[in-house]
């Protein structure tokens, strides 16, 4: 992947991922089907049970970007210090 500049991964929290969800006017089923995965899994992200990580996290940042929902990537902790690329 030569070129191809890397971005920074949000780190999708509780808070935003419900703000998501309520701005596509979706249930938590209706996004867990979204996602491909359970409703019940939607809703440990929404309860800070779990984070979303790997595929799911990016599916939800690509979800987020054509539903143009404004979000703000959290630094991680080895983020943190850098400045963030605009």
């Amino acid at each position: 992947m030569a070129g191809r500049k890397r971005t920074q991964k949000p780190s999708w929290e509780a808070s935003a991922i419900r703000a998501l969800r309520r701005h596509m006017k979706l249930s938590q089923g209706e996004l867990a089907a979204e996602l491909g995965t359970r409703q019940q899994t939607v809703s440990e992200w929404e309860t800070g049970r779990y984070r979303p990580r790997g595929a799911s996290a990016t599916l939800l940042t690509i979800i987020a970007e054509r539903a143009e929902f404004e979000y703000r990537a959290r630094k991680e902790k080895g983020e943190r210090g850098k400045e963030e690329e605009g």
